[in-house]
């Protein structure tokens, strides 16, 4: 487990799946429930438990006389011109706003909240189990101690990759923030395809799910590169030679990706206009 730095302040505006899973974090992490303000106007059970038993403060809407360190912002992008506006009175000079809703650029977050140092951060719903991954860029106004201090609450969930453009984020929200749809949509497939050469849909399943997880999980341990681990796999004039032939044929896995993640990409910057 990771000891965060000491924070004197911090709110965390919403508290769904994925603002709950790094508030769930960051309590496991050693920050103090005390610093710790959560705005949300109907935490779930579980959530508004957690906030109780660790000693945090609620809010329906942001308290007078906050001037937190930082304010994490975990809402769906279209409901953040609602909830932006209000969060104006409780920023200081040295506040320092992190946004993880998907397209919302950082000049729409100033038009509401005026020039501030920002971070926009996209992680992914592993998160939720402490094995997600974050991609963030930070804009010049942030220093280098706030840098630091918002890579240590996004680590908790997992690796920290800055970018260099905020452009960027939009690429990162394609690959890796949408990314675990499309690795469950293939358990989804290869579970289908199982099933219609006659197997018990429900073995199908199970033979899908187990394989996708273990094969994370080895290339979660193992040093070597994807394509490695692949190869190791493929027996020249095997079976799985026999599969890779029709996946990696020219009309075959590769473009349909690109066409997908493309597609993921535009959304994002259209949510973000």
């Amino acid at each position: 487990m990771t000891s965060l730095p000491p924070f004197r302040s911090l709110v965390l505006v919403g508290a769904g799946n994925m603002g709950g899973a790094m508030l769930t974090g960051w309590l496991n992490s050693g920050v103090p429930g005390q610093v710790i303000t959560v705005i949300d106007p109907s935490p779930s059970p579980e959530i508004a438990d957690r906030i109780s038993q660790a000693g945090a403060r609620h809010a329906v809407t942001p308290p007078a006389g906050l001037q937190p360190e930082i304010i994490f912002i975990a809402v769906k992008p279209q409901v953040m011109d609602a909830v932006l506006p209000p969060l104006k009175g409780v920023m200081s000079a040295d506040t320092v706003v992190v946004s993880v809703a998907a397209g919302k650029t950082l000049a729409s977050i100033e038009a509401h909240l005026g020039e501030a140092g920002m971070v926009r951060a996209m992680p992914n719903t592993p998160a939720m189990i402490g094995r997600g991954v974050t991609g963030a860029y930070a804009n010049p106004k942030v220093s280098e101690a706030q840098r630091a201090q918002v890579q240590a609450l996004l680590a908790v969930s997992g690796p920290v990759e800055w970018v260099a453009g905020e452009r960027d984020i939009d690429a990162v929200t394609a690959v890796s923030g949408s990314g675990p749809a499309y690795v469950f949509y293939l358990v989804e497939c290869m579970a289908e395809a199982g099933r219609k050469l006659g197997l018990p849909a429900d073995l199908a399943m199970r033979l899908a799910r187990e394989t996708v997880s273990g094969a994370g999980e080895l290339l979660n341990r193992s040093p070597e590169p994807a394509s490695r681990l692949r190869q190791n796999v493929t027996s020249p004039g095997g079976t799985t030679a026999a599969a890779l032939a029709v996946l990696m044929a020219e009309d075959g896995m590769q473009p349909l990706f690109d066409e997908a993640i493309a597609a993921a990409r535009r959304r994002a910057e259209e949510l973000g206009s």
